[in-house]
């Protein structure tokens, strides 16, 4: 594999240079803003401190990919992403299904197979499979929702995560399409909104934490 070989997936990328994206380059400034916000909100909480950590390196990676555009920045790109899906799922089933560690981190590996098995299905169906892995998340945490529908909270914040996900994967799959019609794209609204979503799912476990620590 040619780490170095050029990436041009997205519309306003029109040219190999730095500042080709310009517009998404920029906007990557809500992973770092929401990291920056939730940072002092998650003293006390190590797994919460850990995200925003993540949360951070999601923004220094996605500026990387959309900079140099090569395949080594868009392992950058990717891989705190993932990281952060299976360390939230980690918090979840160890902190709020209340499993032990162990098993704990054992169904947080489940997101592999469920992912593997998804992402065909998804690829089935026109407009999902831009996109399709992504959507893997909005559905498991829909499900997450259901499966805790007893904390009320906890499965409201799942839910307004899911709704902002959504609303940023369809800008995301938008992008080629609106091309003609929008120069820059869609793919900035990708990054803000989740900015917004991920430091919203930080809040939503911190403050089941908080809850846990007065009931």
């Amino acid at each position: 594999m040619d780490w170095f070989a050029q990436i041009d997936g997205y519309c306003e990328r029109l040219h190999a240079s730095y500042w080709a994206e310009p517009v998404n380059a920029v906007t990557n400034l809500s992973f770092i803003i929401a990291a920056a916000i939730m940072w002092p909100r998650s003293a006390g909480l190590p797994i919460a401190r850990a995200l925003c950590l993540i949360l951070f390196a999601i923004g220094v990676g996605s500026y990387l990919f959309h900079t140099h555009a090569t395949a080594w920045a868009a392992l950058a790109d990717v891989a705190p992403i993932g990281l952060f899906i299976l360390t939230y799922l980690f918090a979840i089933n160890r902190d709020a299904v209340l499993m032990r560690t162990s098993w704990a981190f054992l169904a947080t590996l489940l997101f592999f197979p469920y992912a593997a098995l998804m992402v065909p299905v998804l690829n089935q169906i026109p407009f999902l499979q831009i996109s399709n892995f992504y959507w893997t998340v909005p559905v498991l945490l829909v499900v997450y929702a259901v499966f805790l529908r007893h904390q009320a909270e906890l499965a409201r914040g799942f839910l307004a995560g899911a709704a902002i996900l959504t609303a940023s994967i369809t800008f995301r799959s938008l992008d080629a399409r609106l091309c003609d019609a929008l120069p820059i794209g869609t793919h900035f609204l990708w990054h803000v909104l989740n900015g917004v979503m991920l430091g919203w799912m930080i809040e939503v476990y911190r403050r089941h934490m908080l809850a846990g620590r007065t009931a």
